[in-house]
């Protein structure tokens, strides 16, 4: 009778978390003029741990732009990773501009508008 290994706890969301510190400092040592002032938001990893999408913002520059970009240098990185990961696969990265602060800077003018249209009416 064999004994199957026992799942790691959070051991996705450790790995997902490892990986995001990780491809923070690599962007940072990407040499293209695309790639502007990039924040890594989040990982998700999939449950096979054979793909990972990043989010990121950029604080200047076009998203569009340097999300290809990143997508780009997405075998660089993941090839930098293979030499900082303890994992037996490395996952293909896949880059997407998260949209997150751009929704809640909308949704706060909404409300201030709506607070504002509400002094006025009492």
């Amino acid at each position: 009778m064999t004994k199957h290994k026992r799942a790691i706890p959070n051991r996705s969301f450790r790995v997902a978390d490892q990986i995001q510190r990780d491809v923070a400092e690599l962007v940072r040592e990407l040499k293209d003029p695309r790639i502007g002032m990039v924040t890594i938001q989040a990982v998700e990893v999939s449950a096979d741990y054979a793909h990972a999408k990043v989010f990121f913002s950029v604080l200047m520059g076009d998203p569009a732009e340097c999300e290809t970009a990143l997508n780009e240098a997405a075998g660089f990185i993941r090839n930098s990773l293979f030499k900082r990961l303890q994992i037996h696969t490395v996952p293909t990265l896949h880059f997407s501009f998260d949209r997150t602060t751009e929704k809640a800077a909308d949704l706060n003018a909404l409300i201030h508008r709506a607070n504002a249209t509400r002094a006025k009416e009492d």
